[in-house]
């Protein structure tokens, strides 16, 4: 008989996740190739406004994460119509925040903008972007609830098709609305903006389509409930809060480190600017390993309320999970190490950013099998709704481990070698602190939610 949570259904989970984690950042890659062609001041005010608007996302995944932890509990305990229920909740808790959000990004759209492009022309290109852009926050806000329910109820396929249908639209506009055919012009640097709107309704439509499905399909007896559940909705953002201030953790740490290497000059922000994006695209195969874990870890302690077994399996499942991650981080740092010789030099011919690199490279190299167990029991974490652990987790690595080896890196002129022992003393700080939570047992709390 096959073990439940065993590699199949990690595999199952992750392997769909993947390209939903990477959709996003592989559309900017289109986006800015197309932007690029109209020269460098639109591709300056895109680079502005993509980094604001990315804080929307960032900032608010715990519409996923937090829907995921609360809905996957549900569905272990064999209430699917309840899982989907925390999905409709989130659905109308994004459309709220999202209407916030455009309301005042429209009114500090400009005065943020100002500050961060450091010149006028800049700035209004960034800001004619963002006032189109943010009219999508909600449909974005939409998309990452409803991955939270399906991933909840074990369903990272659809999601998957939902994600790619947008973007792929979206990309294949994108050159036509900001070129133009014929003897239309298109609309330059706002014609990403509208391509990026388009990408979103497309996607949070399926969504919203998919949770009328659920509705129609639940038994009579079962019913998926429609209305606001303020008690829901509290809980809900309960939970978000604890996750966005762990958000903010996370960018106050990396945003410093980028501030520091800057001040080294050119070659050190570069080469910074390289490893760091590598270390980005690792953390979305290990982020989409922590997704499986988080269904299957509040799946199981979710069945736990009517079976004793649960809560084991529950843990079984986390120990599985960090194996295989622990596995995952391995292979990855045999891979960057071999691949040293080269990969670097894909991204810049510059001979002194290419000496600089090795001062973070193989911090970078030595850190994947402890990125692999972090975020493998980071999911275990989130699954079963252990957020406020998390949170204080994170701000105590940021505290105590990243943030003052960061700052006197900068005053002893340590350069990147200081930046990422910075980095590598955060890492270790969060794997003694998830290590001792998850061998503790405190985290596996059975019930269909979490009390």
């Amino acid at each position: 008989m096959r073990t439940p949570g065993g590699a199949r259904d990690v595999l199952r989970l992750a392997v769909p996740a993947l390209p939903v984690l990477a959709a996003e950042p592989l559309y900017l890659l289109v986006d800015t190739a197309v932007v690029g062609r109209l020269g460098a001041l639109p591709l300056a005010s895109l680079a502005v406004a993509a980094v604001l608007f990315a804080q929307v996302t960032t900032q608010l995944t715990f519409l996923s994460y937090g829907t995921t932890a609360r809905a996957s509990r549900f569905y272990g305990a064999g209430r699917r119509s309840a899982a989907v229920t925390e999905g409709v909740q989130a659905t109308w808790l994004a459309l709220a925040v999202g209407v916030v959000v455009i309301g005042l990004g429209q009114l500090l759209a400009a005065p943020v903008a100002g500050v961060l492009a450091g010149g006028d022309a800049i700035a209004d290109g960034a800001v004619s972007w963002l006032r189109i852009a943010l009219l999508g926050a909600p449909m974005v806000l939409v998309t990452l609830a409803g991955n939270g329910w399906m991933r909840g109820v074990q369903d990272t396929r659809r999601p998957m098709y939902y994600v790619l249908a947008g973007n792929g639209l979206s990309a294949l506009l994108c050159p036509f609305l900001v070129h133009g055919a014929g003897t239309w012009d298109g609309w330059g640097l706002e014609g990403s903006a509208v391509a990026n709107v388009v990408a979103q309704t497309v996607s949070a439509s399926l969504f919203l389509a998919a949770l009328a499905v659920e509705r129609r399909r639940a038994p009579a007896e079962d019913p998926v409930r429609l209305r606001p559940d303020t008690t829901v909705l509290r809980a809900q953002v309960t939970l978000g809060r604890d996750l966005v201030i762990r958000s903010l953790g996370f960018q106050a740490c990396f945003l410093s480190a980028t501030a520091v290497a800057a001040r080294f000059g050119a070659e050190s922000v570069a080469a910074h600017q390289i490893v760091l994006q590598l270390w980005v695209f690792q953390s979305l195969v290990l982020d989409a390993v922590a997704i499986a874990a988080q269904a299957l870890v509040g799946s199981a302690l979710g069945a736990a309320a009517a079976d004793p077994e649960g809560t084991a399996h529950a843990r079984a499942v986390a120990a599985r999970v960090t194996r295989y991650g622990l596995l995952l981080g391995c292979v990855f740092a045999v891979v960057f190490a071999a691949l040293y010789p080269v990969l670097p030099g894909v991204f810049t011919g510059d001979a002194a950013v290419l000496a600089t690199v090795p001062a973070a490279w193989w911090f970078f190299t030595a850190l994947q099998p402890i990125a692999g167990v972090v975020f493998a029991l980071d999911g275990v974490l989130l699954g079963a709704g252990d957020a406020a652990f998390l949170r204080t987790a994170t701000l105590l690595a940021a505290v105590g481990g990243f943030l003052p080896l960061i700052w006197l890196s900068l005053l002893f002129g340590w350069g990147l070698a200081g930046i990422w022992t910075g980095l590598s003393a955060f890492m270790v700080v969060r794997l003694l602190s998830v290590g001792w939570r998850a061998r503790s047992g405190r985290w596996a709390v059975p019930g269909e939610v979490r009390a």
